[in-house]
């Protein structure tokens, strides 16, 4: 028995600026049911959580909450009305330096109608209460700080519960999850289904989809690309729907790699994730490309020495490889350009030729004393190379536009020679343009190195790789030649239906 919409979204609009971010969203959720909303990274997720949390005003379009016209002008507001969301920042949703009891009735104590007097017995009574409803067993005395993250989510979504919602908004809920965590999250939506609330569960892991999921929506560029419910959904046409029907594969001229660069035998990067193993060669680009939250920023990071794997052989040039130190990485010819040039790349107050020697100056240092001449060098080659657009070296990096300031994060990387260059979405936030621009350098210059672009984007692995590597669930579930494709097998494998670690 289909049950009737408990809140609907029909045309909704938003736009920043010149950005249309949801062009016409139209969307409903069930009561007892969970509607998973998969969408790539810049599709329009995050800012429509945002206007239904009552984060953010809407232009257009109109919201309803079990027949009645819906407008939050506040978070607060929102959950008076009965729509709460858990945020993927599990911080969001609990207060880290009080206790499980404080936590679970901080809404209540600091809401509206809320007593003066604060009665320690009356609030673990009512925390008591929550957790039971809730089937949570945990010592309500224990600080939010001494549990594990599963634990504090946990405590998010019993808070959350303890309005009583209508409408329950799970934002990648298990990013921080083993799969043992997972499966009691699991559990307790089920039991939040069987009470009648209406679920949207934000996520890109199949595991949590194929667990968890009545009905599957696509979200594309600000557009809903498909739906999906029945009986037996289509996992693969979900997939397919969110990246766009418009992928083809390249047909830039494939290179094949002259001697291996770097092995990795039996690799393991959580410890839950199946071991892979994988070769990089001498002047071929490798595209490793799967849906969000499925491992790649974690295996970058991983070569690139920032973590440490949890099993396996990783060897560089044939002899061991095991950086303690991102530090040690660079030492030895391996580099990363970081997916948030932002907070991991840019210094806005330096100037490009700043920017583009920082992490060399030893390396064009004599006594100390940096060699300006080198430097700017350096600088002037990767601008007209990677056709900066600025005045000159001395520019500083906040009065470019995002293009060019990732070519400049890029042009850093390739200003000094490396073994191994990894790359975490270097397209991201950047136009076509400057987009071809980076590609066809990094193709250019791949002579004597391995280069292994990480993306999400299958339009941009065609564009780029000699070879695609796919992953799903932190493991290697797939490679091919960039080809003469078989897109159905590869979107297959991206969706999570074929398992075969390559």
């Amino acid at each position: 028995m289909v049950q009737e919409a408990v809140f609907r979204i029909d045309g909704l609009r938003k736009s920043f600026g010149r950005v249309h971010v949801l062009v016409g969203v139209d969307l409903e959720l069930r009561a007892g049911a969970v509607t998973v909303l998969m969408g790539a990274n810049g599709a329009g997720k995050s800012t429509l959580v945002r206007i239904v949390s009552g984060v953010y005003d809407h232009d257009g379009g109109s919201m309803s909450l079990a027949g009645a016209t819906y407008l939050p002008l506040t978070p607060a507001e929102a959950m008076r009305a009965g729509v709460v969301t858990v945020h993927q920042n599990i911080n969001d949703g609990v207060v880290a330096d009080l206790d499980v009891a404080t936590n679970l009735t901080l809404d209540r104590l600091n809401g509206r109608g809320a007593r003066m007097i604060f009665n320690p017995r009356r609030v673990k009574r009512e925390a008591q209460s929550v957790a039971e409803r809730m089937g949570l067993s945990l010592d309500l005395s224990a600080n939010i700080n001494d549990l594990s993250l599963a634990d504090r989510q946990m405590v998010a979504i019993a808070r959350a519960m303890a309005h009583e919602p209508k409408v329950l908004i799970l934002d990648e809920p298990t990013s921080s999850l083993s799969s043992a965590e997972a499966e009691r999250l699991f559990e307790l939506v089920e039991r939040l289904k069987a009470r009648g609330v209406a679920i949207l569960y934000i996520s890109h892991r199949m595991s949590d989809i194929r667990r968890l999921a009545d009905t599957i929506v696509s979200l594309r560029d600000g557009r809903i690309a498909g739906l999906f419910e029945g009986p037996e959904l289509d996992y693969e046409g979900a997939v397919n729907a969110m990246l766009g029907k418009k992928v083809s594969a390249g047909d830039i001229a494939l290179r094949a790699a002259t001697r291996p660069v770097f092995t990795a035998d039996n690799l393991q990067i959580t410890p839950t994730s199946k071991p892979f193993s994988l070769s990089f060669g001498a002047g071929e680009v490798v595209a490793i490309t799967g849906l969000v939250g499925v491992g790649k920023t974690v295996l970058a990071e991983t070569l690139f020495g920032a973590r440490r794997p949890f099993s396996g052989q990783m060897r560089l040039d044939g002899a061991a490889y095991h950086p303690t130190s991102t530090r040690a990485a660079i030492d030895k010819g391996v580099f990363l350009i970081a997916k948030d040039r932002g907070d991991n790349g840019i210094v806005p107050g330096f100037n490009i030729y700043e920017n583009i020697s920082l992490p060399f100056l030893r390396r064009i240092s004599t006594f100390g004393v940096t060699n300006r001449r080198r430097e700017r060098d350096m600088a002037q080659r990767q601008i007209r190379d990677l056709g900066v657009v600025c005045r000159n070296e001395f520019d500083e990096m906040n009065t470019l536009s995002g293009g060019n300031q990732q070519k400049v994060m890029v042009g850093r990387w390739l200003s000094q020679a490396s073994r191994l260059l990894i790359l975490d979405e270097p397209f991201q936030g950047v136009d076509i343009a400057a987009r071809r621009d980076i590609g066809a350098k990094l193709r250019a210059s791949a002579d004597g190195r391995a280069t292994v672009v990480f993306l999400t984007e299958l339009d941009e692995a065609f564009e780029v790789a000699d070879r695609i590597l796919v992953m799903s669930e932190h493991t290697i579930v797939g490679e091919h030649q960039n080809a003469d494709i078989d897109l159905d097998k590869l979107l297959a494998q991206i969706a999570g239906q074929n398992h075969m670690v390559a």
